[in-house]
């Protein structure tokens, strides 16, 4: 797994953890806010100037995010 600065996987780990709520309790409008801010958040960090996101790091991002959040991360074979 490549190595994500630690503001970017706490923004994913919290996006993940917002989207996870939202689903239990739909139309949270503070919730839906949230999630908005935290993806502008992950989208427009700046460690994705340094380097154009490919699939796989989106994917290994976002796995990082899911693991973190209910220890049911996609495991690769």
């Amino acid at each position: 797994m490549r190595p994500f600065p630690d503001d970017l996987a706490r923004a994913q780990r919290e996006w993940s953890a917002t989207y996870r709520q939202l689903a239990e309790r739909p139309g949270r409008t503070e919730l839906r806010r949230r999630l908005y801010r935290l993806s502008a958040e992950v989208f427009f960090h700046p460690y994705w100037q340094q380097r154009r996101p490919s699939p796989a790091a989106w994917w290994e991002l976002r796995d990082l995010g899911r693991s973190a959040g209910d220890g049911h991360g996609r495991h690769r074979r």
